[in-house]
C-alpha cells in the first residue's frame, strides 16, 4: 500500500536532532515522491511550508504511529510536486512559490496565489529578485465549458465590512456549477515578518495572525515555544488557557450561529446569539483584560493571572447564557422555513473533508471524526473526558449542530476547571538556550486544527509557520456550493466562515 511506503521509508531512520515533541525527518527527492504517494493513499497533511533552502510537510496516519515532519531540501530551486498526487497540496505548493521562487517540478497549477502582481520583486523570502508590476486583475480563472453558462464575478470588495476574496460562478440560470475562489488580498507577509524576531514580538504577530483565532494561534506558539526549548507550564497557568480557549470557543460559535440564521433570512435569532456574545466578550474583559483576550497566552505561562472577580463573572455569564441559549436552540429547530433553508443545502461529501484533512466544524459535520483536543491531547484536555460531536449530513445544518453541541461541552469544560483551579504562579521563566532548535504544536481553534512550527535560537525566533484550518477548508466551500443556487452562497460561506486574514499569510 502506498501509504505504508512513508512508515517504511521513515522505519529506522534518525529524526533530526533539537525537534520537539514530533520527530523531523531528512529525506531526499525519491522519499519525497514518495510522499506524495502515501498522501494520494490517505496519509493527512497536517502542514506544507517553506523554509531557507528547504519544504517541510507534516504528517498524520495511524501507521506513522504519531504525526511527524518530512523535509526535503531544495535543489537548484525546485522539488518534485506533492500537488501532483494530493490536491490540499496544491494551494500551500503555490504559496512556496510565490514566497521563495522554489518551483514545484510537474505542478498541476503553476499561477501565482499570493503574489497579485504588486510587490515590485519576486520571491521575497527567497531571491528578492525585481519585477514589475502587473495588473492584479490578470488572473487565468479555469475554464469551464458548456451549453448555457453564464459567469458571474463577486468581490473582491464585498457589500459587508469583511475580508475581501474574489468568487467566480458558473451558473446555469440560478444553478451553481462551478465555483472558483481567489484569495491572497490580505496577504500581510507573516512569514517574513516572524523571521528573525524576538520572542515577544513573534508572539503578538502570532497572535493577531487572525483576530478570531487569536487565543488559540497564541496557545500553539506558546506550546511549539515551550516544546523546542524544554520549558515546564505551571499547573494553574494550563487550566486557565483552557478557559480562555474555550471562552473564544463559545464566542465564535454564537456568532456564527446568528450570522448562519441571518443569512437565511432570520434576523430574530441573530440579534439575540449577538447579545449573548457580547456577554461572553465583556466577562472575558473583565476576567483577562481584554475581550479577546489576545497576548493573554504567552510562552511560560498567561501574562496576567485571573482573580475572583473574574471567574464570578465567567461563571455568572455562563448561567445566565445557558438558559437562553437552549431557547435559541429550540426556536431554530421549530422554525420549518429556517431548516428549509439549512437542511440539505452546500452539502460536503465525507471522502472529501477526509482528504483535505479539513478539521473543525466542516469536518466533523461529514463524518471525519477528529478533534486536537483529543486526538492530539494537550493539557489541559490530556486528562479530560468529553464529547465531540460527530454527524454525516455534511450540510450546513450539520455544521450549525455541531458548533450548537460545541458550546454545551465547552460551557461544562469551562465550569470543571474554574471549579478545581490549582493554585500557584501563572508563568515560569524560559530556559536559557544557545543552540537552535524547532518546536510544533496545535491547538482546537474555534474552526479547527491549527498548527505552528517554528525554529528558535537564542531568544530569538529564526522562523516561524502559522497554518490556521482555513487553508484545508476553503477548497471544500466551492464544492459546497455545486448545485445549489447562487443565493445559497452566504449561506454556505458563514457555515464555514473560513478566515481570509489567517489564510492569506
Amino acid at each position: 500500500m502506498p501509504k505504508n511506503r512513508v512508515a517504511d521509508l521513515l522505519a529506522g531512520r534518525a529524526p533530526r536532532s533539537g525537534h520537539h515533541p514530533w520527530p523531523r525527518y531528512e529525506i531526499d527527492a525519491a522519499g519525497w515522491d514518495a510522499v506524495g504517494q502515501g498522501l494520494a493513499a490517505g496519509v493527512t497533511l497536517l502542514g506544507f511550508w517553506g523554509d531557507v533552502g528547504a519544504v517541510h510537510a507534516a504528517l498524520m496516519a495511524p501507521e506513522l504511529g504519531g504525526p511527524c515532519i518530512v523535509s526535503l531540501a531544495v535543489r537548484a530551486g525546485t522539488f518534485p510536486s506533492l500537488g501532483r498526487h494530493h490536491p490540499p497540496a496544491i494551494r500551500p505548493e503555490r504559496a512556496i512559490c510565490d514566497l521563495y521562487g522554489f518551483v514545484a517540478s510537474d505542478a498541476p497549477d503553476a499561477r501565482p496565489w499570493l503574489d497579485h502582481g504588486a510587490w515590485g520583486l519576486r520571491a521575497p523570502l527567497g531571491s528578492r529578485t525585481s519585477a514589475a508590476p502587473r495588473d492584479p486583475v490578470d488572473y487565468d480563472f479555469r475554464p469551464v465549458h458548456g451549453h448555457g453558462l453564464h459567469q458571474i464575478p463577486v468581490g473582491p470588495v464585498h457589500a459587508g465590512i469583511i475580508e475581501p476574496g474574489h468568487f467566480r460562478f458558473t451558473a446555469n440560470g440560478e444553478t451553481v456549477a462551478r465555483l472558483e475562489a481567489r484569495l491572497g488580498y490580505v496577504h500581510k507577509g507573516i512569514d517574513g515578518l516572524l523571521t528573525d524576531c524576538d520572542l515577544e514580538r513573534a508572539a503578538r504577530i502570532a497572535a493577531r495572525v487572525s483576530g478570531d483565532v487569536t487565543v488559540a494561534a497564541s496557545f500553539a506558539f506558546a506550546r511549539a515555544v515551550e516544546a523546542a526549548l524544554g520549558a515546564e507550564v505551571p499547573a494553574r497557568a494550563q487550566a486557565l488557557r483552557g478557559v480562555m480557549a474555550e471562552l473564544e470557543r463559545i464566542a465564535n460559535h454564537l456568532g456564527d450561529i446568528g450570522a448562519i440564521c441571518n443569512d437565511a433570512a432570520f434576523a430574530l435569532l441573530h440579534a439575540h446569539t449577538g447579545i449573548l456574545r457580547e456577554r461572553v466578550l465583556a466577562a472575558s474583559d473583565r476576567a483577562f483584560g481584554h475581550r479577546l483576550m489576545m497576548d493573554q497566552i504567552v510562552p511560560g505561562g498567561i501574562a496576567r493571572d485571573l482573580d475572583g472577580e473574574g471567574a464570578r463573572a465567567i461563571l455568572a455569564t455562563l448561567d445566565a447564557i445557558a438558559p437562553r441559549f437552549a431557547e435559541i436552540v429550540e426556536e431554530y429547530d421549530e422554525t420549518p422555513s429556517l431548516q428549509d433553508r439549512t437542511c440539505t443545502t452546500g452539502i460536503v461529501a465525507p471522502a472529501l473533508v477526509a482528504a483535505w484533512g479539513a478539521g473543525g466544524h466542516v469536518g466533523r459535520a461529514s463524518g471525519r471524526d477528529f478533534d486536537a483536543r483529543r486526538d492530539l491531547p494537550y493539557s489541559p484536555y490530556a486528562d479530560m473526558a468529553f464529547k465531540i460531536p460527530v454527524l454525516a449530513a455534511g450540510d450546513v445544518d450539520a455544521r450549525v449542530r455541531v458548533r450548537i453541541a460545541e458550546i454545551e461541552v465547552s460551557m461544562v469544560l469551562i465550569r470543571i476547571w474554574l471549579d478545581d483551579l490549582p493554585g500557584g504562579p501563572v508563568r515560569h521563566a524560559l530556559p536559557q538556550v544557545a543552540e537552535a532548535r524547532e518546536g510544533v504544536a496545535v491547538t482546537e481553534a474555534f474552526r479547527g486544527d491549527l498548527l505552528v512550527w517554528l525554529r528558535v535560537a537564542g531568544a530569538r525566533v529564526a522562523r516561524c509557520h502559522v497554518r490556521d484550518a482555513s487553508v484545508f477548508q476553503w477548497p471544500l466551500l466551492e464544492a459546497a456550493i455545486e448545485k445549489n443556487i447562487v443565493a445559497d452562497f452566504p449561506l454556505c460561506n458563514k457555515s464555514f466562515n473560513c478566515s481570509y486574514s489567517g489564510h492569506d499569510l
